[in-house]
C-alpha cells in the first residue's frame, strides 16, 4: 500500500524529528528562545508557497473547544484549550503547539492535567504530498497528509486506521476531528473533535 511505502520512506525523518523534540524537552529550565534560532520562519517557502498554504492559512493563535468521545461514541465533557500555529524550517513546515486545557484554564481549582504537544507538518515536492508528525504527553505518532484532501491518514495508539480531518475552514474558525475504524476502514467512529476560533491580537 502507498501508506506503507511512505512509512518506510520517512522512517529517517521521523527519527530526526523525535531526536529534535526530545532534545527540546530535555533542555534546562534556563533555556531561552535564542537556543532555537533557525527553527522559526516568517513565511512559506518560496519554491512551493501554494502547497504550504493548505495548513499555512492556520498560522496564528486559536482558542478551541475540545471534546473526546468514548468507544461507544458518547460525548465526554468539553475542555477549553489553545492551539498555536507558526511557520518553521525556512517555511518548509507548519509547526504547532496545542495545550488542553489552556493555560488559563489550568489555573482553575480542580482543572485536569490534560494534554499538550506539538505537530510538524511539512511538504515533500518529490511526491507532491505532506507528512505530519505528532508528539504529545501521551503519544508519539506519524500521520500522512495527501494535499488534495485536508485529511491525514495513519494509525492510532491501538494500531487501528485513523484520520485527522480539518473542515469548515474560514479565516477565523475551523473544525478538527479524529476518526478511527474498528473494521479496517469500512466504517469510522468519531473519537475527538475541536472547534477553533482565531484569537485576535487584541484579545490574547
Amino acid at each position: 500500500m502507498r501508506l506503507q511505502f511512505q512509512a518506510r520512506r520517512y522512517r529517517w525523518v521521523r527519527a530526526l524529528l523525535v531526536g529534535f523534540l526530545v532534545g527540546v524537552w530535555l533542555l534546562p529550565s534556563t533555556t531561552n528562545a535564542s537556543d532555537l534560532k533557525g527553527f522559526d520562519a516568517t513565511e512559506p517557502n518560496k519554491d512551493y508557497p501554494d502547497k504550504m498554504m493548505l495548513y499555512g492559512r492556520l498560522v496564528g493563535d486559536w482558542r478551541v473547544e475540545y471534546t473526546a468521545y468514548s468507544a461507544d461514541e458518547k460525548k465526554q465533557p468539553t475542555i477549553t484549550g489553545e492551539w498555536h500555529f507558526g511557520w518553521a524550517l525556512e517555511g518548509r513546515a507548519v509547526a504547532d503547539v496545542w495545550i488542553m486545557p489552556g493555560r488559563l484554564e489550568r489555573q482553575k481549582p480542580g482543572a485536569p492535567k490534560g494534554e499538550w504537544g506539538t505537530t510538524i507538518r511539512y511538504y515533500d515536492p518529490k511526491i507532491d504530498a505532506g507528512t505530519s508528525f505528532l508528539s504529545g504527553r501521551h503519544t508519539t505518532t506519524s500521520m500522512y497528509s495527501w494535499l488534495a484532501s485536508k485529511a491525514m491518514e495513519g494509525k492510532d495508539a491501538d494500531g487501528k486506521p485513523s484520520r485527522w480531518i480539518f473542515s469548515d475552514i474560514t479565516p477565523d474558525s475551523f473544525r478538527w476531528r479524529t476518526v478511527s475504524s474498528d473494521d479496517n476502514g469500512t466504517t469510522w467512529k468519531l473519537r475527538e473533535e475541536m472547534l477553533a476560533h482565531r484569537i485576535s491580537s487584541g484579545s490574547k
